[in-house]
């Protein structure tokens, strides 16, 4: 009886201290371990390498994880990109889906232009073979400006060529004056396309340079500002297709392109009508094998309404062709290079603010035409005179030996200017739109009142006036 008693009573130690028999078991099992050091290493070694194979795994699986989330992420079309594609999707028609500019970015996300320089604006529809390289004097205000950008993207040129706009300093007050004109711009290709039934009296605009592209321009290729993007060939339009055709635009600072301001040891106070000669060796010879024609243009002075570059195309690429400043009543349209032009320098000297020619004449003239700014810079600097750019290019015009690698072609016929066209109604800016002028010179005539003169002219027509802001 006592012993059943004391059985009882350890199974009821046993139910209620559990752990008494467990203590036992590994006071054992390190009893055995003690007299067994082998079988304890190698259990060891076993529990590491199952803790090393885990913890490679947990790493790997972690490393996948993470690089597909990446993936996700990048894949993920942008906001801007999105809001960019409903807007081309649903604000133009349909059937010309790709064929228009996307409206214009903010200023603060603007792109580089080129090689991580520059700013691109506008990226044009396909690679020109033409260059329009303006330059932005110290004194050039925004009303400036905005005329020529209005008149030139108005003009067939935007059609075949690249806007380059060279400023001595960016602000933002340009940045979203450029991207305003180019809204507008946008706006009057839409209109125009929308508008089926237009005459000519319902517009000033000619649209046709903008849709007429040979077989060779529609494969022309991408531009060169800007990243590269990738089109399908049905989005860039058959033999048939009916696609826009417009250039890029993009501007540099004269820091970015002459960044040691060379002509600083030469000069005192360089202005933009010499440094801008010291920019030009850089951004010629970065592009020279993408343009075949360049024309150097002073925005303040000079307005572009047509094409001037259409005489250009069917001469060498080392001819350049100047302009005379003032009036001529010489029968013939060209002088040659010879002891002629020299002559006709001489007596009416050229327009240093309008050079037009092939790339490679253009380049060599550039390029003469810095040689010409130091050498004088030197020379005036011992006599302390002052170095004015007209001077200094008709001199470097009337030199044979200078210039004799390139094909000079001196025009008699001289500059039109506003003056000539009189009165500030539309009767005038018709006048100045009709007589087709491929560009005219502004001269002294009053800024407010040339403004006017064109204005009238465009707001006189329905499709025009709904664009323009300023017609409202």
């Amino acid at each position: 009886m006592s012993k059943n008693r004391e059985g009882w009573g350890m199974g009821f130690l046993l139910v209620f201290f559990p752990e008494e028999e467990d203590h036992n078991q590994t006071q054992k099992n390190n009893n055995f371990s003690f007299f067994s050091p082998s079988s304890s290493i190698k259990r060891t070694n076993s529990f590491n390498l199952i803790h090393k194979a885990q913890s490679t795994i947990s790493i790997c699986l972690l490393l996948v994880f993470t690089t597909l989330l990446l993936f996700t992420l990048s894949t993920l079309p942008s906001a801007a990109t999105t809001s960019a594609a409903a807007l081309r999707l649903y604000g133009a028609p349909r059937r010309n889906l790709r064929q228009f500019p996307s409206p214009s970015p903010s200023p603060s996300s603007l792109p580089h232009a080129l090689q991580g320089m520059g700013t691109l604006y506008r990226r044009g529809t396909r690679a020109m073979n033409d260059v329009v390289v303006a330059h932005a004097h110290d004194s050039l205000s925004l009303s400036e400006l905005k005329l020529f950008l209005r008149l030139f993207f108005r003009s067939s040129l935007a059609s075949k060529s690249d806007l380059l706009l060279i400023f001595p300093s960016k602000t933002a007050k340009l940045n979203n004056l450029i991207l305003q004109e180019h809204d507008s711009f946008f706006k009057l290709l839409t209109q125009y396309n929308s508008t089926h039934n237009f005459s000519h009296s319902t517009t000033s605009f000619d649209f046709t340079p903008f849709t007429k592209m040979s077989k060779k321009e529609r494969e022309s290729g991408e531009p060169i500002w800007g990243q590269k993007t990738r089109t399908n060939h049905s989005e860039k339009g058959g033999p048939g297709s009916n696609r826009v055709s417009y250039g890029s635009v993009v501007s540099f600072d004269v820091d970015e392109l002459d960044p040691e301001n060379s002509l600083s040891g030469f000069v005192d106070h360089v202005p933009m009508s010499l440094r801008r000669w010291a920019c030009y060796p850089m951004l010629l010879g970065r592009v020279r094998r993408n343009f075949k024609h360049v024309m150097l243009v002073d925005i303040k002075d000079i307005l572009l309404l047509g094409d001037p570059l259409g005489r250009v195309r069917s001469h060498s690429p080392e001819s350049v062709i100047l302009k005379m400043a003032t009036n001529q009543n010489n029968s013939g349209k060209h002088g040659k290079k010879n002891s002629v032009k020299t002559e006709l320098v001489q007596k009416n000297p050229v327009h240093p603010g309008i050079v037009m020619g092939g790339s490679r004449g253009v380049r060599r003239l550039s390029n003469a035409m810095l040689t010409d700014i130091v050498r004088a810079s030197i020379q005036h600097k011992k006599k302390k005179n002052s170095v004015a750019e007209s001077g200094i290019f008709n001199q470097l015009v009337g030199n044979d030996y200078a210039l004799k690698n390139v094909n000079l072609i001196v025009s008699t016929e001289s500059l039109h200017e506003m003056s000539s066209l009189g009165g500030s109604g539309s009767k005038s800016g018709s006048q100045l739109f009709t007589m087709n002028y491929g560009l005219i010179r502004r001269g002294n005539s009053n800024l407010d009142v040339v403004n006017s003169m064109v204005m009238k002219h465009i707001c006189s027509y329905p499709i025009d006036a709904a664009v323009y802001s300023d017609c409202l």
